[in-house]
């Protein structure tokens, strides 16, 4: 299949930095790249425009980026916590997505869009997990997210405890049927 030439307008990661032209599949080109204005097709024209305007788009990118460095430093080490059903084995009732932690660290002061959660599949147990959150492309932060049944499940997850079910919490198992009476015969 044929691949399409773009000059990207930002960092995209696995594939280039602002300003280069590279070839990519045209479907990644036309459901991702271009609708996100992450590049442009690499003709003539916009050749031109882009080395005009080079200097501008690199200072905006510089601008945004220091912003983001700023708001990564705030917010280093911020852990959320998510409250779930789950099961006694800590399997989630469904799954904690891209959405959730979006609006958990929204709620917890750090303003991040949906898109910007880079979360490779969804969490689906209890546990603390570590979710990297794209600022800009080229800065990227990690965020603690602690999944718990409760707020005090979260606090010993937090600490280290363990949260399985203690060996004194477990129910004693009678003798099994038809044993109760070989003991009364003995």
């Amino acid at each position: 299949m044929a691949q399409i030439e773009l000059i990207l307008l930002q960092r995209v990661e696995k594939l280039g930095q602002m300003g280069e032209v590279v070839k990519v599949k045209p479907g990644y080109a036309r459901n991702f790249l271009l609708p996100q204005s992450k590049a442009v097709r690499a003709t003539k024209a916009n050749r031109e425009r882009f080395e005009r305007e080079r200097v501008q788009l690199e200072a905006q990118n510089l601008k945004r980026r220091g912003e983001a460095e700023r708001v990564a430093e705030r917010v280093q080490g911020l852990t959320i916590t998510l409250i779930r059903q789950a099961s006694e084995a800590g399997a989630l009732y469904g799954s904690v997505s891209g959405r959730d932690i979006s609006d958990a660290t929204t709620a917890a002061g750090l303003g991040v869009e949906r898109n910007q959660i880079l979360l490779e599949h969804p969490i689906k147990s209890l546990g603390i997990s570590s979710v990297r959150v794209a600022l800009h492309p080229e800065v990227i932060i990690d965020v603690r997210v602690n999944v718990a049944r409760s707020t005090e499940e979260a606090e010993k997850q937090a600490r280290g405890e363990s949260i399985a079910a203690e060996p004194d919490e477990t129910p004693e198992l009678g003798p099994l049927f038809g044993q109760e009476e070989e003991a009364e015969n003995a």
